[in-house]
């Protein structure tokens, strides 16, 4: 059976370019800060971002956990919208090292306004946690990849720092909101103080993600990577995929896009589903409320006939397009989502 895999776009393999690259890497001990590819990476990174340095780490997750740990002190607050991937996916991460509690905003596709950043942040009270650190997400995983305009992150921003909190961006996904945008990384990273983004996801990466501030929260990101078990050795292997990633994988993002927008009106109405708008980047998520079908009903369906994706929530289905999936691809899982949809026995 033909498979199209539409669950993540960490999903995505190695290309032939890309693992020649690896093969070819110099290599040293990074833990040592000698491995050349590795620094290269990390200089290049920072650059593109307008910052002062970068460090190179195993996984988003981990660079999210250092981002918060650094930026706040225990019994600390954070504020961020609910669905952020730091709550939702990273296994209470925040509360278990960081020490931190947080402060949920229901926002509108992953966004927040200041009015809800204002009303968020706590008195100056013995009695509460203090307000440290606002956390953003671009794109917003769970608001189905949405991007941050430049003038309403410059509004969020501008509100937080108004209360003295520090500003992080989880920017797992933020060259997809970059080539939608028409956007430099460093037209988004001058609002934060701190940016992270993965190579794992939509740049193909086999491992790796990188968090991006000044010098000395890099150093101190530094000692805390080793502490969580993040320091790797001869890591330039790695390093060479995100390399080539940067130089050759992000342009190309503008063809996921499109591909989620096919993919989007070709599902829209099957079945009585209907796709969350708008579909700005690589995520389509199915709206099963008006559908006689479950998540878990039209995941099974659609698996069954080769299409892989996830359910999220009690009504919701998630489908990412990437590198491992092309428009032929696009079109033959349409046409066998419309098989195993809305055949006669259902």
């Amino acid at each position: 059976m033909r498979i199209v895999d539409l669950r993540s776009d960490t999903l995505t393999l190695p290309t032939a370019a890309m693992r020649a690259a690896m093969a070819a890497a110099e290599v040293g001990d990074d833990v040592f800060h000698e491995d050349p590819t590795v620094n290269a990476l990390e200089e290049h990174a920072a650059g593109l971002a307008g910052k002062e340095a970068a460090l190179f780490l195993p996984s988003g997750t981990m660079a999210n956990l250092v981002a918060c740990k650094l930026h706040t002190q225990p019994g600390d607050e954070v504020i961020l919208e609910r669905t952020s991937h730091l709550y939702r996916y990273e296994a209470g991460g925040f509360a278990a090292y960081a020490g931190v509690s947080v402060a949920l905003i229901d926002g509108e596709r992953g966004l927040v306004t200041p009015e809800q950043v204002d009303a968020a942040v706590r008195l100056a009270d013995v009695h509460q946690p203090r307000s440290r650190l606002l956390w953003l997400e671009d794109t917003h995983n769970a608001g189905g990849g949405s991007c941050w305009p430049l003038d309403r992150l410059a509004a969020v921003v501008a509100a937080g720092r108004g209360h003295g909190l520090a500003v992080h961006l989880d920017g797992a996904r933020v060259w997809n909101a970059c080539i939608a945008q028409g956007f430099p990384l460093k037209a988004i990273a001058d609002h934060v103080d701190t940016l992270s983004f993965c190579f794992s996801k939509g740049l193909g990466c086999p491992v790796g993600s990188v968090l991006i501030g000044d010098r000395e929260f890099i150093a101190a990101a530094r000692r805390v990577r080793k502490q969580l078990g993040g320091g790797m050795r001869q890591a330039g292997i790695l390093a060479a995929a995100a390399l080539h990633a940067l130089d050759h994988h992000i342009a190309r993002l503008a063809d996921d896009h499109a591909n989620a927008r096919r993919l989007a009106d070709g599902l829209d109405g099957l079945a009585g589903l209907r796709v969350r708008r708008p579909v700005e980047t690589n995520i389509v998520l199915l709206d099963t409320s008006a559908s006689l079908l479950g998540p878990m009903e039209v995941v099974g369906s659609l698996i069954g006939a080769g299409v892989r994706c996830l359910p999220i929530n009690a009504t919701t289905v998630r489908l990412v397009t990437h590198l491992d999936v092309s428009q032929p691809d696009v079109e033959h899982a349409l046409a066998v989502a419309r098989t195993a949809l809305e055949s006669p026995a259902r």
